[in-house]
């Protein structure tokens, strides 16, 4: 742990082993639209909002999409394949931890029903006070605005806060916040669909 006083858990990929099942959701709905999305390409995409990625894929790819319309699908997949998503034991060890020494929040790329979704079903509804998830900022990963806005909500200077996470652009959004951060890839075997 570190000895900074609060702590920022991102929640896919970190505390919950949601990748697997939001690249099966993916591959059904890019399937049904054209779209081509790489596992790889998806792994490197990690706290990205699936708004973004949709628009972003639609443009590269020369498709015209109704974004809203796709995200919707993508949402509906995933909650079909939900009951397949486990709780990452070592963070949310980590995470129990935390709580005991300071302020502890979420910043998710993703949507809030989801996040909160995701949460109960983990076994940790109601452990974070502050969540903060795409809908409340404009910018995201690897921009630092969801880091910043946690700890602005919790009254934490970014400099006393660590950030744990598990994508390349989820830890660069950390750092541009003058945060610490923890890698936790290192700490648990991730599931691959």
């Amino acid at each position: 742990m570190s000895t900074t006083r609060a702590a920022i858990f991102d929640l896919d990929g970190t505390l919950a082993d949601t990748m697997p099942v939001h690249y099966l959701a993916w591959n059904e709905v890019a399937a049904r639209h054209g779209l081509t999305f790489p596992e790889e390409r998806f792994y490197s995409l990690g706290g990205v909002p699936t708004s973004r990625i949709v628009a972003t894929l639609a443009e590269e790819q020369g498709l015209i999409l109704d974004v809203a319309a796709v995200v919707r699908e993508k949402e509906e997949a995933v909650l079909r394949h939900f009951h397949r998503v486990l709780p990452i034991e070592p963070v949310v060890a980590l995470a129990r931890q935390a709580r005991a020494e300071g302020p502890v929040a979420i910043a998710s790329g993703g949507g809030r029903a989801m996040v909160e979704k995701t949460l109960a079903h983990i076994g940790l509804e109601g452990f974070f006070p502050i969540i903060v998830t795409a809908e409340d900022t404009v910018r995201h990963k690897p921009e630092p605005d969801v880091f910043l806005e946690a700890a602005r909500r919790m009254g934490v200077a970014p400099a006393d806060c660590t950030v744990y996470e598990d994508t390349e652009l989820g830890l660069e959004a950390g750092r541009r916040a003058g945060m610490t951060t923890v890698d936790v890839r290192p700490l648990y075997l991730p599931r691959k669909t």
